[in-house]
């Protein structure tokens, strides 16, 4: 007995010792996460390129980062370290492969705009191919090889002046609903007319136009004038060209008009097939259905191949035998409004069979067929987890092929392999490959492999209960990555937004700060309440006209569990979320005093007044079935407001909003500070000058740093160790 507890004490003294001997994760290891981006399969299939997104330390400027993209190869038949293809301070994306194989047309900024670049795979220096004045992007190889289609983005007022997009002069034929004007004559330019602040009405206009011009005003008329950091009064429209491998060569536009083209790509017998509005009778900003087109290389002749008033169609992927086209459709334009996710269809080209639509329930994306195209591949966020299903096209059936604790971020797919980017616990982003079904899997990268070697991570324990639905939740519960018996420590709730959004062990961009949180010895529990993505349409339609009550009862349920745990402090509890999860924190803290602080993060907290302050604000329509100005859909809206329940909020609350973002408003953070302050409750207020509402995905890293830092400062003031 006395050799098993000597046997017992040095094996537990040694487990001790090598987790003591691990380093954990920290807040500036944000920087060293490499992420594996659109992987592609060279024709051959014995080469595929990536993309790999790094965050560089900026020169000379202490604490400052940038973000690049640069390209890898990889060769398939051996087991070498991927090679780097392009190097340098300007980065390189959306790489697409000759059809011999020999070259890369790929995505670089020149003077602020984005021209395309063909790389010689076998030696040579990347040359530019295009210069256009409106950027170049989305690049697609002709079958021939003799050609590139790619995609530009230009301005109403661009479209107006470009003698080849627009020869005639014609304006749109739908209204640009300016008031008192009949027609749309207005916008063109007039000649001859000088701008004259004193001098006739035609001059005062032309003063008012040179005003914008100029920047010293914007004119608003448009319904969704709101970007995602700056207000956008004009419109802006997407529009295809083709263009001639080698240099000198000058873009052919292939669209024309008012219209917006876009996920081009050529099919098989050198078509293109596109994606459009589906009404050219409606304003941009008003017709929300689309449609999927096909022309020859010109753009002549369009064939509207997938149209519906009421639905949009989008992904257009057609199969390598050119028989089959797969998309994904969704309800766009029913009335009454309807929340909906992405259905798989498939359409036999040539065929007089209705499309099939499946009932796979849940939103699918990345199609792609297989080369034999018997098989159509994709991904769907599902449990927590991005995993690869596979249809046979000819039975329908779909089978799984990676599981939930994984995601697969980039796949592509060759006869008898598979290449693809993948998220987990272990390690946030590697490139892989295995057999055709997603088996037998080799690591062929390791971007992130060295740094993590002894960093000590915590890994999720994913557990179910069921709700007052009847429904299944599933949420995960992570330890302090340290604990020593006896000793307890403070637990965080983590929530996601959307509310469509969906957590789990596959996701990665929440993968540094759930470790960075364990390892500053805080447990985290995270939940996907009802409304959540990843479970199937009812799932996600459960919390129409309720926001608030039901999801959060699914999360306390979740963090009532967690509680339970032997290393958790009950008395030492806090929460935070962002977007819909930062109108969910504000929410759960005006109805229950468990937490001792809490954080908000670029919240909706009044949902009549996000109507105005916000480009999400279809969320309104679509969630509470109706508008604020009809009475009995203010009522609702009002009761699921966070900002009725102000005086109610009595734990510490840390709000912060991007200073640029115009996905929910800062208005909404402001009023809820103020009302806090008005009331004298311990308040904070933090803005990120020039940040978005992406801040803690893409924004500035030194910001993405600080946001991460304010949490956990926050925190500790009212449940770090005294």
């Amino acid at each position: 007995m006395k050799k098993l507890y000597v046997f017992f004490l040095l094996t537990t003294l040694s487990f001790s010792t090598r987790a003591q001997s691990k380093e954990k994760i920290k807040a500036s290891d944000l920087t060293k996460i490499k992420q594996v981006g659109n992987v592609a399969i060279a024709p051959g299939e014995k080469r595929a390129v990536y993309t790999l997104l790094t965050t560089e330390p900026q020169a000379d400027t202490p604490f400052e980062y940038e973000y690049r993209t640069h390209l890898y190869l990889v060769d398939l038949d051996n087991k070498n370290e991927p090679v780097a293809l392009t190097r340098g301070s300007e980065s390189a994306s959306q790489p697409d492969w000759s059809p011999d194989g020999s070259k890369l047309v790929f995505v670089r900024k020149v003077k602020e705009k984005n021209q395309l670049f063909i790389l010689p795979i076998n030696g040579g220096e990347a040359w530019q191919l295009t210069s256009l004045p409106y950027g170049a992007g989305n690049p697609k190889w002709s079958a021939d090889g003799s050609r590139i289609l790619f995609s530009a983005g230009l301005s109403l007022q661009e479209i107006l002046k470009d003698s080849v997009l627009n020869p005639t002069g014609k304006v749109p034929v739908w209204s640009l609903e300016k008031p008192g004007f009949s027609d749309n004559n207005f916008i063109k330019p007039a000649k001859d007319t000088k701008p004259n602040p004193d001098g006739s009405i035609e001059e005062i206009r032309a003063y008012l136009n040179k005003d914008i011009e100029d920047k010293k005003a914007k004119v608003i008329n448009r319904l969704n004038f709101q970007g995602e950091s700056t207000t956008q009064p004009e419109l802006s429209f997407s529009h295809l060209y083709t263009v001639e491998v080698k240099e000198g060569a000058r873009p052919k536009p292939v669209t024309r008009g008012f219209y917006s083209y876009t996920q081009a790509s050529w099919t098989p017998d050198g078509k293109i097939i596109m994606v459009t509005q589906g009404d050219s009778l409606q304003h941009p900003d008003r017709s929300k259905t689309s449609r999927i087109i096909r022309t020859n290389a010109d753009g002549s002749a369009p064939v509207t191949l997938l149209s519906d008033p009421n639905y949009s169609f989008s992904q257009p992927t057609i199969s390598k035998d050119n028989r089959y086209l797969a998309y994904i459709t969704s309800a766009a334009a029913l009335k009454p409004a309807t929340l909906d996710q992405g259905h798989i269809g498939v359409l036999t080209l040539g065929s007089e069979a209705r499309p099939y639509v499946s009932a796979f329930d849940r939103s699918a994306a990345n199609l792609t067929w297989s080369p034999d195209s018997k098989s159509l591949y994709f991904t769907a966020a599902s449990n927590g987890g991005f995993p690869v299903y596979r249809m046979n096209v000819v039975s329908k059936r779909i089978n799984q092929l990676t599981g939930y604790n994984i995601g697969i971020n980039s796949f592509d797919v060759a006869s008898n392999l598979v290449i693809f980017s993948k998220t987990e616990v272990a390690n946030p982003s590697e490139l892989y490959t295995a057999d055709a079904s997603f088996q037998t899997e080799t690591k062929r990268s390791n971007h992130n492999t060295e740094w993590l070697k002894g960093k000590l991570l915590s890994y999720p324990e994913k557990r179910t209960l069921t709700n007052t639905k009847g429904q299944t939740i599933e949420y995960w519960v992570m330890k302090p990555s340290q604990t020593e018996a006896g000793k307890k420590y403070p637990l965080l709730v983590q929530m996601h937004g959307g509310p469509t959004a969906m957590w789990g062990p596959g996701e990665i961009s929440m993968w540094h700060e759930f470790q960075f949180f364990c390892s500053q010895g805080y447990g985290v529990v995270y939940a996907n309440p009802r409304g959540s993505g990843g479970y199937g349409l009812d799932f996600m339609k459960a919390n129409f006209q309720d926001w608030g009550t039901g999801p959060a009862s699914d999360v306390l349920a979740a963090a009532s569990d967690a509680a339970k745990e032997s290393w958790a402090d009950t008395a030492r509890q806090v929460i935070t979320g962002g977007s819909y999860a930062g109108y969910l924190t504000a929410w759960i803290v005006g109805h229950d005093n468990r937490f001792k602080a809490a954080h908000a993060q670029r919240g909706v907290y009044e949902l009549t007044t996000f109507m105005g302050e916000g480009n999400a604000w279809n969320l309104v329509p679509n969630y509470f079935g109706g508008y604020p100005w009809q009475n009995e859909i203010k009522k609702i809206m009002d009761a699921n407001s966070p900002q009725s329940f102000v005086e109610h909020i009595h734990t510490p609350l840390l709000i912060k909003h991007g200073e640029n973002d115009l996905r929910t408003g800062v208005i909404q953070s402001e009023l809820l500070y103020k009302s806090l302050k008005i009331l004298g409750r311990d308040v904070e207020y933090v803005r990120m000058p020039g940040g978005t509402h992406e801040l803690s995905r893409t924004g500035n890293p030194r910001q993405r740093i600080d946001r991460t830092l304010r949490i956990y400062e926050f925190f500790e003031r009212y449940v770090g160790e005294k």
